[in-house]
């Protein structure tokens, strides 16, 4: 299903017929524009965030990176989250937290079709990483999350790292998690296989042990950079959302998170918490988690 999300535009086009149909009234529309603009103002919600990262123990040294800031563009108020869990290298997982984003923000219909704009500039991005980022080795998974304005948040993922929302203290998924398993038939369809040998995890041609990702040149024909996307709302029960690697969800569910920093109101000290919890509960491999609290 295509959403758009054409807000700013619709209010441009009211205020532009209002300036057509009451020349004479100027002065009394700039002031009703401004006591709309503060209630509006009034209305949104506070938001902070958080994150945190830990290197694990898997002796190949830190791979995970991460995207948490505010930018103004086009006169919209935009967070940009991101969480790249890298594999078999951190080059394209870098890659990502310095290009995808403003890949992205520069697809012309990023306002009025989010998810053909977002599609379209994962594919350019993976395009980029395979010419020149790096040889047959080396990928990355990525959770992306734009939240527009504080009323509108777009979420695309590719691999397992997940995010989650916490509405009225529930915790529910808004990502999927893209395993081998799960999209044996993707992988088949393109002429892979997926196998799984003893004490191990299914792997995509014996090898990668997801479906969807950024590089992975030595599989690329059988798996895809093609994101899942959700767009939801946030509303008045809307607490919290989370972004984690799968350092965290190997050893946590999405409710043990959730309730993990349900108390919380600082989202940093938040972000404290889940690795703190996740390495008491023997994580082993990169832990990296983005909280946004909305107040």
């Amino acid at each position: 299903m295509i959403v758009s999300y054409t807000l700013h535009k619709i209010k441009e086009e009211e205020e532009d017929d209002e300036d057509e149909e009451e020349d004479d009234d100027d002065d009394g529309d700039e002031e009703d524009e401004a006591e709309e603009e503060d209630e509006q103002e009034e209305s949104r919600r506070k938001v902070t965030h958080g994150f945190g990262l830990v290197e694990g123990k898997m002796a190949h040294g830190m791979e995970d990176f991460i995207v948490a800031e505010k930018r103004e563009h086009d006169g919209d108020e935009l967070g940009l989250y991101a969480i790249f869990d890298g594999h078999s290298g951190c080059k394209v997982a870098e890659y990502l937290q310095h290009h995808l984003f403003d890949n992205i923000l520069s697809e012309p219909d990023f306002w009025t079709n989010p998810t053909r704009a977002i599609k379209r500039a994962y594919k350019k991005t993976n395009n980029e990483v395979l010419q020149g980022v790096v040889s047959s080795r080396g990928g990355s998974t990525a959770v992306t999350a734009v939240l527009i304005n504080r009323e509108k948040l777009i979420v695309a993922n590719v691999g397992d790292s997940r995010a989650i929302i916490c509405e009225n203290g529930k915790a529910k998924q808004i990502t999927v998690d893209h395993e081998p398993q799960k999209e044996r038939e993707l992988v088949e369809s393109r002429g892979g296989f997926v196998s799984q040998t003893p004490g191990n995890v299914p792997r995509v041609d014996g090898q990668l042990a997801m479906t969807r990702a950024f590089g992975d040149e030595k599989v690329k024909d059988h798996i895809t950079s093609e994101p899942d996307i959700f767009i939801e709302n946030i509303n008045e029960g809307t607490e919290f959302i989370l972004l984690a690697s799968d350092g965290l969800w190997k050893v946590m569910s999405n409710q043990e998170a959730a309730d993990c920093i349900m108390d919380i109101d600082d989202a940093r000290e938040a972000s404290k918490a889940l690795i703190k919890e996740a390495l008491s509960r023997k994580s082993a491999d990169d832990i990296s988690c983005i909280v946004v609290k909305f107040e």
